[in-house]
């Protein structure tokens, strides 16, 4: 008996209507008897020639409509697992070639480097030889890395290249190389210069040391120059980046104090003008600091010292966002707290709905999620959502 594929599941499977889970299926397709899928109108042809063999993507070939349902239907499902509904606002999604940042790995081959994503479920390296998701900045270092790290990578051991594009270029961290001497240390200054990096580091293992860098580097939140720390976060793209920010500041409204909690750099206080700020890492709410003498920013542990609801009592409104890990023992605080208005954003679906449930039982009112589609052709998830007294 033929079967139609009705959704995509988390993992990117699609799923008939008795649960059966098809590798590569979308809505619309058809599961026939021999077990073949017949493609539906939704079912694209990938743009990629490394799909679906690279773990960069797993959506490819799923259409712009099928994307979009997916992320309804999974943040539906969180939700729903937890008794909770609401509006779920139509997603954003980030054009192709939009990532600002990623993690590639790196492996000397014989006298070669190869360097890429992983390949699906698997440690093996896809070579990248194009990229439908990266800026055409990033992947243009690609090449010149594979030469570059031809002699520094140390055999058998999977190096790391994290990439972010900030003010001056790109931000470059390389890890599991081991340059000697001082023609080695030189040749990586040579290749920043040559390749218009904003940063070079490289971590041994105690740290990032810069090796390059002509300007101290910065990005750019709300028109405030942020001091950047190796290793820092952005949202992978501008427009997600536009996308979240705008729906921090409808979630908020008028509410003022406002207090930003998971700060990092910035990004919603400094965009909302936030009156207070707690971030995790020293170096980043140090820059944050900098970056905005007037607002009190706090180096603080949430998940060890989360605010509690005396301290929560002076602020009308609060912005939340958490690792993926979520929010457990700060939503547990709110839930107790007075505060009338909490914009939460969030990168997993599942601890968010856990998140809300708590918020849901200390009497907030879940108004409305926005799914954002940064992470493109992915099955990773951001949101924005409203809760309100």
């Amino acid at each position: 008996m033929n079967e139609p594929i009705v959704r995509i599941a988390a993992r990117g499977d699609g799923v008939t209507p008795s649960g059966r889970h098809v590798a590569w299926g979308v809505p619309g397709d058809v599961l026939l008897e021999d077990g073949a899928l017949a493609s539906g109108p939704h079912h694209q042809e990938p743009p990629c020639r490394h799909f679906p063999e690279c773990g960069g993507c797993q959506l490819q070939h799923a259409d712009d409509e099928a994307y979009r349902g997916y992320l309804v239907s999974r943040i539906e499902g969180a939700l729903a697992q937890h008794g909770l509904t609401a509006e779920i606002r139509p997603p954003h999604l980030s054009p192709p070639n939009s990532r600002r940042r990623a993690t590639l790995r790196a492996l000397k081959v014989g006298q070669a480097a190869v360097i890429g994503f992983n390949a699906a479920k698997s440690h093996r390296i896809v070579d990248m030889r194009e990229c439908h998701i990266l800026r055409p900045e990033l992947f243009a270092l690609v090449g010149p890395l594979r030469k570059l790290l031809m002699s520094f990578l140390i055999p058998k051991a999977i190096g790391e290249i994290r990439m972010t594009l900030v003010d001056e270029g790109a931000d470059v961290l390389l890890t599991a190389i081991d340059p000697q001497g001082y023609d080695a240390l030189e040749s990586l200054s040579s290749f920043g210069m040559e390749n218009g990096l904003a940063r070079l580091a490289i971590d041994r293992g105690l740290g990032p040391e810069t090796h390059f860098e002509p300007h101290p580097t910065t990005v750019t939140l709300s028109g405030k120059t942020v001091l950047f720390p190796t290793g820092g976060f952005l949202q992978a793209t501008v427009d997600g980046e536009e996308t979240l920010v705008a729906s921090v500041r409808e979630a908020v409204g008028d509410g003022r104090p406002i207090a930003d909690l998971f700060a990092g750099l910035g990004t919603f206080a400094l965009a909302i003008g936030a009156d207070y700020a707690a971030e995790a890492s020293r170096d980043v709410a140090a820059a944050l600091k900098r970056a905005a003498p007037a607002m009190a920013v706090e180096h603080r542990d949430l998940y060890r010292r989360p605010l509690d609801r005396d301290e929560l009592g002076k602020f009308e409104a609060v912005i939340l966002d958490p690792p993926r890990a979520g929010a457990a023992e700060q939503t547990a605080q709110l839930a107790a707290s007075n505060v009338q208005r909490i914009a939460y954003v969030s990168c997993n679906p599942a601890t968010f709905a856990r998140d809300a449930k708590a918020l849901a039982d200390g009497g907030y009112a879940l108004s409305w999620v926005r799914p954002v589609g940064q992470f493109r052709w992915s099955t990773h998830i951001e949101l924005a959502a409203s809760f309100s007294r």
